[in-house]
């Protein structure tokens, strides 16, 4: 039998999903893996490749399609086991945020030094927002080399730290110049937030997040596939993980196989009146303040000195959260005294000052 060529198989997928409104047809998983590893790969032109990734996002992405993409992707990671019981991986938005200061970047040691290590995946900004994030701060701020193995050891060492998928995923990351010639976010934009690069020996987390209504389905359902023990998506402020501070946040807990738990998340009733009345400070403070690299971090690592200011309190709110979210403490508040604790104490700079260092 006469194998299908690449170009071949690549115009069929086009010939389904780029035939307009009325006309386009859905991918069977199969055939959606299929197409993003040839794209991946490099076994088509970049013209095809560009013309796919719009197509399938204009067409909007089935469940069983968007399983596939992730199954192309994640393929071509081999999860590294860390010697770190558990694990909690944040994957923010990776075109980053731009709009109100958020120090989700410090709030990652606040984390480990509250029992959960963690660390952030991201990559340099991408389009459309081109915004801040983690990778952006550690490389462009901070001056940190851009790729090598030292960032994994670091995250066995200090229990917390950050990947870029230059390191993580080459492959995904040479897609880098067609995501920008297409402006708009293909599908890798949903599905590299729920990669495992690290694979802790028991319990592995994701926090991460959706924009558009519908596409937390397909992130749960994928979690239910992953090695990842518990997925927690939500909308928080701007895309992040930064939940119920700036509005009601909708929250799915998935653990395992199971089904999907849906919770509300708003911190007015999360946390005592003297903790509702400093985050609202903090956050309509925040509001008034330019989200610049250079700002960030002086205000972050400010707060990871002394714990006082607005970056402070969004410091261990958002530290609260997660860690509730994620076992550490039974309630919010539980956290957020114990954030704003190791906040004080500065313990937390000095760490991340260490981390830094080449």
């Amino acid at each position: 039998m006469t194998e299908i060529s690449p170009e071949n198989r690549m115009q069929s997928y086009l010939q389904k999903i780029a035939a307009g409104p009325k006309l386009s047809k859905d991918l069977t998983e199969e055939e959606a893996e299929d197409a993003l590893s040839l794209i991946l790969d490099g076994e088509v032109s970049e013209v095809r490749m560009g013309v796919f990734l719009i197509a399938a996002r204009m067409k909007v992405e089935t469940v069983a399609e968007n399983i596939g993409y992730w199954r192309a992707l994640q393929k071509k990671i081999s999860p590294r086991k860390i010697a770190l019981n558990n694990l909690l991986q944040i994957a923010d938005p990776f075109d980053g945020f731009q709009r109100i200061p958020y120090f989700g970047f410090y709030a990652i040691p606040v984390l480990a030094e509250l029992g959960l290590p963690t660390y952030g995946h991201s990559a340099l900004p991408l389009p459309p927002k081109f915004g801040t994030t983690f990778d952006d701060l550690l490389v462009n701020h901070y001056q940190f080399p851009k790729s090598g193995n030292g960032r994994i050891k670091k995250i066995e060492k200090f229990k917390f730290g950050y990947l870029s998928t230059a390191d993580t995923h080459p492959t995904l990351e040479n897609l880098r110049s067609i995501r920008t010639e297409i402006v708009k976010r293909p599908m890798l934009a949903t599905l590299e937030k729920i990669l495992m690069p690290l694979h802790a020996e028991s319990k592995n987390y994701l926090a991460t997040t959706y924009f558009h209504r519908g596409y937390e389905v397909s992130l749960t359902e994928i979690g239910k596939l992953s090695e990842f023990d518990r997925v927690i998506v939500g909308n928080g402020m701007e895309g992040t993980t930064l939940f119920g501070v700036h509005k009601e946040a909708k929250i799915f807990i998935q653990n395992g196989d199971s089904e999907a738990q849906p919770r509300t998340l708003k911190f007015s009733e999360m946390y005592q009146e003297e903790t509702v009345k400093q985050i609202t400070e903090s956050h309509e403070a925040l509001k008034e303040i330019k989200s610049k690299r250079e700002t960030l971090a002086e205000m972050g690592e400010s707060a990871l000195k002394n714990g006082k200011g607005p970056a402070a309190i969004q410091i261990a709110s958002q530290a609260a959260c997660l860690s509730n979210l994620s076992d550490i403490f039974k309630t919010p508040q539980e956290g957020f005294d114990a954030a704003l604790k190791v906040l004080k104490s500065g313990v937390c700079y000095e760490k991340l000052m260490q981390w830094i260092k080449p």
